[in-house]
């Protein structure tokens, strides 16, 4: 019963098309995986590897893996200044550096799963940042990129074949088309933002899929539908005291013909270097999460998603695992 309904939410309901591109809890401390104009942020060489299981419960739910890396355009890395740390042998959280013109290029790779469909995506990221003031900084990104888009007929499953079932049979014209038509096609991606920002606070505004399905190529010729994606995140770090700040953030996400996806989130940090933290995304999930700074070259972030739709009474949530890779800091 739970790949029957996998199948029907996440195959050939409107529903699908709120998933196209992977869904992250973990948005606030990984800027760039949802803005390309994020890339350079910092002024070394950072990468952001990481896995995300949602609905954990069901046959074939949704499955997404990837890694991003950005870095500043320049000769030299710039050590981190240590005189700025809380305490001796502490290590913070990488500060944000504002107040200069720079440029920056990245890469992401992301492999998303979910019922019976695949995409894996490979695109290239160059971000212009330019100073507003000493502390502000303001960033035009774009993102060029092929994903490739698939068909899974084995983890694909229709009324009429489920185990048990007893009712009318119908054809399922969706699944016929995307049999017939041995579905495996190429799509061109450009993706644009926006980012304004300084150490404490971000907006940014960012756009997915802008050429649609405007420049494919393939085997197939089943209707994949990739429909353009914008989101808005906006975030601002209050301290209230020494050690310890409060980050509220929120992460909008629009598709047409779909619901408005909101998240809300209120993070603690802890000398600048742990965080412990909660979301609530409107409708669907409640979301915990923590990370900190290990080394010099390596920080961690994990969430946990309870479902709180209906989609609760089938499955165990989902697990989002990043490790964050500093070289050069």
């Amino acid at each position: 019963m739970k790949t029957l309904l996998i199948t029907v939410i996440l195959g050939f309901t409107g529903l699908a098309f709120g998933q196209q591109l992977p869904q992250y809890s973990q948005y606030s401390r990984n800027q760039f995986m949802i803005n390309p104009a994020a890339a350079g942020m910092y002024d070394f060489l950072d990468i952001t590897i990481g896995g995300r299981f949602q609905w954990v419960g069901f046959d074939n739910a949704p499955v997404t893996t990837y890694a991003y890396g950005s870095t500043v355009l320049k000769k030299k890395y710039q050590r981190y200044n240590p005189s700025i740390r809380t305490s001796a042998g502490s290590l913070i959280y990488p500060e944000v550096n504002t107040g200069k013109f720079k440029h920056a290029v990245g890469g992401q790779i992301v492999g998303d799963q979910y019922g019976a469909f695949r995409k894996i995506s490979f695109s290239g990221t160059y971000a212009i940042h330019l100073p507003v003031s000493k502390n502000y900084n303001l960033s035009f990104g774009t993102k060029l990129g092929i994903s490739n888009n698939s068909f899974l007929q084995d983890r694909a499953v229709v009324l009429s074949q489920s185990e048990g079932y007893t009712g009318p049979i119908y054809d399922d014209l969706a699944y016929n088309d995307f049999v017939a038509d041995q579905s495996n096609l190429n799509f061109f991606d450009i993706g644009a933002g926006l980012y304004f920002y300084s150490k404490d606070l971000f907006i940014g505004i960012a756009a997915d899929q802008l050429t649609r399905d405007m420049v494919k190529f393939g085997s197939g010729t089943a209707n994949f539908d990739p429909r353009m994606q914008l989101n808005a995140t906006a975030g601002y770090k209050i301290a209230l005291n020494d050690r310890v700040k409060l980050m509220p953030s929120a992460l909008l996400k629009m598709v047409p013909n779909t619901p408005l996806s909101i998240d809300a989130s209120l993070q603690i940090e802890y000398q600048e270097k742990m965080w412990l933290g909660a979301t609530y995304r409107y409708g669907d999930a409640a979301v915990i999460m923590l990370g900190a700074c290990i080394s010099e070259k390596f920080k961690f972030g994990y969430s946990y998603d309870f479902s709180i739709s209906k989609l609760n009474n089938y499955n165990s949530g989902g697990h989002e695992l990043v490790l964050g890779v500093m070289i050069g800091r």
